[in-house]
């Protein structure tokens, strides 16, 4: 637990950096800005977890295949745990929050980070409890074991939200496109009086904001500044269902059937 919080402080200053890149405008070599960062930091701070997780399996295991399962339990062994869990709860309350207002993926990464780091600690402690009643009463001896089991438990835990993280940030780095969006951007353009139908609709995530292309069939008969109101008219509706979207449209006359 104490190597987990450890890896905890460099996620958190990978975060923070993470943060401050992820916020720099689009340049001449980044069209679509610095966003991305955010997901490059959430895969950094799983790579963290895994190598955490290989060093618990390997100590849990040493200590099973040694018979050495002796722990020194006393007043700071509790003392540690609480304090970790309550600084944790309140730490991953408040990067849920936050995580949730500007659309955060590094922040969200944190949030998730800390909330499974409380059930870990929650497990440690239950160990430390049990290890306590295995050297007190001699018929729960075997409870001495307790520290290992709790390690492993600890260990497992960690290695579920850290195959999440990953499989979540993979996809937005490969721009995989948000499950259901697709659907909720056509029937929001097709909302829109004129329009007449949408095709070669993407979207993908970069950082905090989604990146929404997509073309639009007008009526033909309609003027060229007519359809660039409609183009408005259909970003304004598609940014309701994806706030602060960065939508780009391309209109084309609607062409009857037969005359492609």
């Amino acid at each position: 637990e104490a190597a987990h919080s450890g890896l905890d402080l460099l996620a958190a200053i990978m975060t923070l950096w993470s943060l401050g890149l992820s916020d720099r405008p689009a340049d001449e070599t980044h069209h679509y800005g610095h966003g991305k960062i955010e997901n490059l930091s959430a895969l950094f701070q799983s790579i963290l977890l895994l190598a955490t997780c290989a060093w618990i399996f390997y100590e849990a295991y040493h200590r099973l295949r040694m018979g050495n399962a002796e722990v020194e339990v006393g007043f700071w062994s509790f003392a540690v745990i609480f304090t970790s869990i309550i600084v944790d709860f309140s730490r991953s309350r408040s990067l849920g929050r936050m995580a949730k207002k500007h659309n955060s993926h590094a922040l969200e990464a944190d949030a998730l980070h800390f909330s499974s780091d409380i059930w870990s600690a929650c497990g440690v402690l239950v160990g430390l409890v049990c290890v306590v009643i295995g050297n007190h009463v001699a018929i729960l001896g075997f409870l001495k074991w307790a520290d290992v089991v709790a390690a492993l438990g600890v260990a497992l835990l960690t290695l579920w939200v850290t195959f999440s993280l990953v499989r979540r940030n993979v996809d937005v780095l490969l721009d995989a496109a948000p499950q259901g969006l697709e659907e909720k951007v056509r029937a929001a353009a097709m909302s829109v009086a004129g329009v007449v139908g949408t095709h070669k609709i993407r979207v993908r995530t970069s950082g905090p904001k989604m990146v929404v292309d997509l073309h639009v069939q007008m009526d033909g008969a309609m003027s060229l500044a007519a359809a660039h109101n409609k183009s408005g008219e259909v970003k304004a509706e598609i940014r309701k269902v994806v706030p602060g979207a960065e939508v780009t449209i391309h209109a084309e006359p609607a062409v009857p059937p037969g005359h492609e």
